[in-house]
C-alpha cells in the first residue's frame, strides 16, 4: 500500500484513520505529528500548527502572468534564461523553484534544497502528484530535483562555477505574519540566519548571480553584501550580487 510505504519512509507507523478526528488519534497513539495521506493529498498535522501541505500557490499565477508575456521581478533581478542552471538553496514548499523551471526551461535544470525532512518529503510527492491545468506547469514541476540538505554542504560539494544561479529565500530575520503559508511551515523550516560562509561558497559556484529575498527592512542584505532593488509596493525586496 502506498500510504503504508510512504509513512515507513519517514521513519513513521501506519495506522488507518478510520472515523477518528485528529483528536482522537492523538489521545490513543501519543503522537502529535501526523501525516494524512487521502486520495486527494498529502498534508502535515501538528497540534499547535496550520495544516502544511504542498501547492504551487503564486507560482501558478506568476506562470500564467509570463504565459501573457508579463514580466516576473525575481526572474528580470536574477538575470534568469532559458537553459539555465539554478541552485534554490532554501525551497520550503517549491513556489519559487517552480517559476525558475519554468523560465529555464527543459533545457535548463532546478535543484531544490530543503534541509528539514517534512517540507523536503511535501515538496518532493507534490512536486510528481499535483496535476495543473495552467500551461507546461505540471512539466516545470516535474523537471525540479529535490534534496534533502543543508544549503552549506551542498554548496562545498559544488565546482567552481558549475551553475548559474544561487538563490537564497532563508526564513526572514523580520518575519511577514500576514502570510498564511509562511506560518505553516515556520517552526518545520530551518530558522537559523543565512551565514557569510553559505554566500561566499555561493559566489564560488555561481556564473552569472546569488540573489537572496529577505524582508525589504532587513539588515542582512548589507551585512552580507548584496546590493538591495527595493520593491516598494511590497514587504519583499530582492538582494543580488552579480558573478
Amino acid at each position: 500500500m502506498e500510504a503504508r510505504r510512504l509513512a515507513l519512509s519517514l521513519g513513521g507507523r501506519f495506522l488507518p484513520r478510520k472515523q477518528m478526528t485528529f483528536a482522537q488519534l492523538r489521545a490513543r497513539y501519543g503522537d502529535e505529528d501526523i501525516l494524512l495521506i487521502s486520495k486527494e493529498r498529502i498534508e502535515y498535522h501538528h497540534e499547535r500548527r496550520q495544516p502544511l501541505f504542498f501547492h504551487p500557490s503564486t507560482a501558478a499565477v506568476r506562470v500564467k502572468r509570463l504565459l501573457n508575456g508579463e514580466p516576473d521581478t525575481l526572474l528580470e533581478l536574477a538575470g534568469v534564461r532559458a537553459g539555465d542552471a539554478i541552485v534554490d538553496c532554501t525551497a520550503g514548499l517549491g513556489s519559487d523553484s517552480i517559476v525558475f523551471s519554468f523560465a529555464v526551461g527543459s533545457e535548463g535544470s532546478v535543484t531544490a534544497l530543503e534541509s528539514s525532512r517534512i517540507p523536503a518529503f511535501l515538496l518532493k510527492q507534490g512536486l510528481q502528484a499535483y496535476n495543473s491545468e495552467v500551461t507546461g506547469l505540471n512539466e516545470a514541476m516535474r523537471r525540479i530535483e529535490v534534496i534533502c540538505m543543508d544549503h552549506s554542504d551542498y554548496l562545498r560539494s559544488l565546482p567552481d562555477r558549475s551553475v548559474d544561479i544561487v538563490y537564497f529565500d532563508p526564513m526572514f530575520r523580520k518575519p511577514i505574519t500576514e502570510s498564511a503559508s509562511i506560518q505553516a511551515i515556520r517552526g518545520l523550516a530551518d530558522e537559523r540566519a543565512l551565514t557569510a560562509e553559505a554566500v561566499t561558497e555561493a559566489r564560488r559556484a555561481a556564473c552569472k548571480a546569488v540573489v537572496l529575498k529577505e524582508h525589504r527592512d532587513s539588515p542582512e542584505f548589507e551585512r552580507l553584501g548584496f546590493d538591495m532593488a527595493r520593491r516598494p509596493s511590497t514587504k519583499i525586496a530582492y538582494g543580488v550580487i552579480r558573478c
